[in-house]
């Protein structure tokens, strides 16, 4: 099983293959230059052995970003046996050693066993040098004389390997960290990119849908009141029209006039959808003060409603405005349709210090489980929308009460209100 968390590429294969390649080709060449100089003096291997270690070497490599661990080890057993042997080639093997340290380090998904596999390569190599500096040294001193009080040129020889070989091997374990760091990071800068287009798309849905239920009340509130004042209107011309002639006439009269009263909204409710600078909630241009000509206009279709203002009127943002007006306009379209020929409403709306309170109550018959349709459920959604609650239950003496109460104290509502 692949030691690497990262799905190789096709170009990374290639890339790795090529890599063992020239490694290879180099190393042959090195082989042979480190060969004909007589690097190890007599105690140099043949040079047939330096290319069978340059295989165990740099072929691995091919597969360094699948198996680090493995590849890792390869090469440092491979390294450490040429290097006891005396085989004539030293720097391909250092750099495919290094090679392999860092892949370790910067793909290896196991961290632990990671910084286990570098820490026992490195480890042991520096143990192996101590072990071949140690013996050198008492080779050394039996053949030179060293002066007192001087630094002996193959201490000092010593000392430099020591410490190249420190900056080697800090070099591969710290350029490979920071590869698996700077993966990381990209990583989790792609996995929250993603994630913010989904919350994107998901936010762009969830406006759409909340467009869609704007349009649908708004469309709702205006054609479902102007219609259901025309069909009470017209049913009763059509019963006073044989007797009364000129009663009819003032009855289609108004008619005709919600008539234009309702396409008058619809135009401008479809104009405002069509402007890019406001939504559905823009589509109203009524007022509290509005309320006043729809209870005349509950009056004039047949159900006698009155109206009260109580508490001393402040300011109301526009949106409670228009969600407070339209509640009372279902409110009142229900109470025509469900109430009964005899019944009458009230319309009350109360300022307090607080908030502000609109109440429709009805007479009539008691409507034991109402029908809830996209009335009920377009009040409920105002009454929210505007940081409010509402209570919409039948009377006991009859009839039916509505109560909306919305909050006005803090100063987020208050934002953007009108007198």
């Amino acid at each position: 099983m692949s030691a690497s968390f990262r799905t190789l590429t096709a170009s990374q294969r290639r890339s790795d293959a090529l890599l063992a390649v020239v490694v290879f080709v180099a190393g042959v060449i090195s082989a042979a230059l480190s060969a004909a100089s007589e690097i190890y003096g007599d105690e140099q291997a043949p040079l047939w052995q330096a290319l069978v270690y340059l295989v165990f070497v740099a072929a691995p490599l091919a597969w360094r970003r699948i198996w680090p661990a493995q590849v890792a080890i390869i090469v440092s057993l491979a390294y450490f046996v040429a290097v006891t042997l005396r085989i004539p080639e030293l720097y391909a093997g250092n750099v495919a050693m290094f090679i392999a340290l860092y892949t370790v380090g910067a793909w290896m998904a196991n961290r632990r066993a990671a910084m286990i596999v570098r820490s026992l390569i490195i480890a042991g190599m520096f143990a192996w040098l101590m072990i071949t500096m140690y013996r050198d040294a008492i080779d050394t001193a039996r053949e030179e004389d060293i002066i007192a009080g001087a630094m002996s040129p193959y201490l000092a020889f010593m000392m430099l390997q020591l410490l190249v070989n420190v900056l080697y091997f800090a070099g591969a374990y710290y350029f490979g960290e920071h590869a698996w760091r700077a993966a990381m990071q990209r990583q989790a800068l792609e996995r929250r990119t993603v994630d913010l287009e989904r919350e994107r798309e998901v936010t762009a849905a969830q406006a759409v849908a909340l467009d869609r239920v704007h349009i649908a009340r708004e469309l709702h509130d205006v054609v479902a009141h102007h219609v259901s004042v025309m069909g009470v209107q017209a049913g009763a011309a059509r019963m006073v029209i044989d007797q009364d002639a000129g009663t009819a006439k003032e009855i289609l009269a108004d008619v005709e006039s919600s008539a234009r009263e309702a396409i008058s909204e619809l135009r401008h409710l479809l104009e405002t959808l069509r402007s890019s600078d406001h939504d559905a909630e823009d589509a109203s241009t009524v007022t509290l003060a509005d309320i006043a000509l729809l209870v005349e206009a509950s009056s004039a279709a047949g159900l006698p409603t009155a109206y009260t203002v109580v508490g001393e009127e402040r300011a109301v943002p526009s949106v409670v405005q228009v969600n407070l007006y339209r509640i009372a306009q279902e409110s009142l379209t229900n109470a025509r349709r469900h109430a009964g020929t005899a019944a009458t409403a009230d319309v009350r709306l109360r300022y307090t210090s607080d908030d502000i309170e609109l109440e429709v109550v009805n007479t009539g018959r008691i409507v034991v489980a109402p029908r809830s349709g996209m009335g009920q459920l377009g009040m409920r959604e105002r009454a929210l929308a505007s940081g409010g609650t509402i209570e919409s239950a039948p009377r006991e003496r009859g009839g039916w009460r509505v109560r909306v109460q919305v909050p006005l104290a803090s100063p987020a509502a208050l934002a953007g209100a009108t007198a």
